[in-house]
């Protein structure tokens, strides 16, 4: 029978572009890379991460989503031997080796296992680093962005509260969006978007949500992760000369608007064309949002906004 494992494999032989991972001090294919089945980060959901992109061979604004790794370390009281200077070569070599010029790079901070056999004690765990990077993944396929994306809003099923758990740290507590795409999906959406228990809008499952109104641009100020992409979308406005406000959102007010993009590391400004029965700027892509994906895949090309990958 044929086998996945490629460890026997010289270093040239290995298909390395389909991603590489770092763990425990050394670059291995992405397949290989596994944690222990009683590692707290699987077992628990106990783990923060950030995903960064890389662009015909440059990271894009990489010092953004260190910082904010850095800060989410903090919040999830994870500590790492790592520093930010580490992380940043880790990144690098894992891209180099894989040679992909496009690619989705995640990087990890996971609680581990306990030093203490059987503790229940967070403190008694081995907190621990790793990376891996596969080919770019689009959170919305190109032909869904050509046309805007179609999004359910479900009235019964909330995001998460902040207070439970930290949205501002980015983490893999997916359960609520997981049944929501269970129920977009087979609703024949593309995505889904929540609510929280107040009824205001929120995020979607690795994006955040805009809203167009009079050439006013606004965005959930609670209860999101504050994305990079959206940081960038707000920088965007501001060189176009676009108002924007962080305000409460109800679902009234996302349904009055002109124009709505969602924002993600995994492809940048996507349009959204229809929520639930309602379309927006007639059902295609509104102005103002095609304007700002354009500059935001224009400032690829910047050479202050990223930083150049060597490839062995």
């Amino acid at each position: 029978m044929a086998s996945d494992d490629q460890s026997a494999l010289p270093l040239n032989k290995i298909n390395w572009a389909a991603g590489a991972a770092w763990m425990n001090g050394k670059v291995i294919p992405v397949k290989e890379a596994a944690i222990p089945v009683t590692d707290w980060g699987l077992t628990h959901s106990d783990i923060t991460y950030d995903v960064v992109h890389s662009w015909d061979g440059r990271f894009f604004r990489l010092d953004d989503y260190l910082t904010r790794f850095e800060s989410s370390l903090v919040k999830c009281n994870l500590s790492i031997e790592q520093s930010r200077d580490d992380i940043r070569q880790i990144l690098h070599q894992i891209v180099s080796r894989s040679t992909l010029k496009a690619a989705y790079v995640s990087f990890v901070a996971s609680r581990g296992q306990p030093g203490v056999p059987g503790s229940r004690d967070p403190r008694d765990c081995i907190n621990h680093f790793y990376a891996w990077c596969v080919p770019f993944v689009w959170v919305f396929s190109k032909e869904i962005m050509a046309r805007g994306a179609h999004l359910q809003m479900p009235e019964n099923l909330h995001r998460i509260a902040s207070n439970s758990v930290d949205p501002t740290a980015k983490n893999y507590h997916w359960g609520d969006f997981t049944q929501g795409l269970f129920a977009a999906k087979e609703a024949g959406f593309d995505n889904t978007v929540l609510v929280d228990a107040q009824g205001y809008v929120t995020e979607g499952p690795g994006f955040n949500v805009f809203l167009i109104k009079d050439g006013v641009v606004s965005t959930p100020r609670s209860g999101v992760l504050e994305g990079i992409t959206r940081k960038i979308a707000i920088e965007l406005c501001a060189v176009h000369n676009i108002v924007v406000t962080e305000a409460d959102i109800t679902a009234d007010i996302l349904m009055a608007a002109d124009e709505v993009f969602a924002t993600t590391t995994g492809g940048g400004i996507i349009p959204v064309t229809k929520i639930n029965g309602h379309t927006f700027s007639n059902n295609s892509p509104g102005e103002l949002t095609c304007t700002l994906r354009d500059t935001y895949w224009n400032w690829h090309r910047d050479s202050s906004m990223s930083e150049v990958i060597s490839y062995d």
